[in-house]
């Protein structure tokens, strides 16, 4: 960027305020294609919070959908797939997180991400705030019909107090990957 332009930034951002801060944070590790905005996804929101079968801290957060094999669960456990997008719910409500949580699936699915985090934080007890959401989130993933699979993080990325969720590839995806095949087999 040459003088010019910073110049022409800095003018253009001199009245910008920072925003405040909103119940999630989306963060793009490579921004999608495009951006389009979802018309209020929260009237379909199907993801309930209600009454709710607490998991003991001593129980690791995983989960494997039928059909995926043990090795893809393997591989994300130990931090083999890179997210490529965070959720973060720390010191949100359970309504925040279920809104949250509905619409960033939506995003990640829409933009085609195959690995994402969500960082719900660490509980001292079973009854804390944290093992409640991570309770909430052993209930509403297996919900999403292209969530194959998650498990707790590596501790650099969270540890027990966020989790890995590995997604189906969209249709794009797999056009794209059947295509790449098919010029190899040619």
């Amino acid at each position: 960027m040459n003088a010019d332009e910073q110049d022409l930034f800095k003018h253009a951002m001199e009245d910008v305020k920072p925003l405040k801060t909103c119940a999630a944070t989306l963060w793009l590790k490579t921004p999608p294609a495009r951006r389009d905005v979802v018309t209020d996804p929260q009237l379909d929101n199907p993801l309930t919070t209600g009454l709710l079968d607490i998991v003991p801290l001593t129980v690791p957060l995983e989960y494997k959908a039928e059909g995926i094999q043990q090795g893809v669960l393997d591989k994300l456990s130990q931090g083999k797939y890179p997210p490529q997008a965070t959720l973060n719910l720390l010191r949100h409500t359970v309504e925040q997180c279920r809104q949250a949580l509905y619409l960033f699936m939506l995003q990640s699915t829409k933009y085609g991400l195959r690995n994402v985090l969500i960082v719900h934080g660490k509980g001292r007890d079973d009854a804390s705030h944290a093992n409640i959401v991570r309770s909430y989130l052993m209930r509403w993933l297996p919900q999403f019909d292209d969530v194959q699979a998650f498990c707790a993080a590596r501790p650099q990325d969270g540890g027990s107090g966020a989790c890995y969720v590995g997604l189906r590839k969209n249709e794009q995806a797999r056009l794209e990957n059947r295509e790449r095949h098919a010029k190899h087999s040619r």
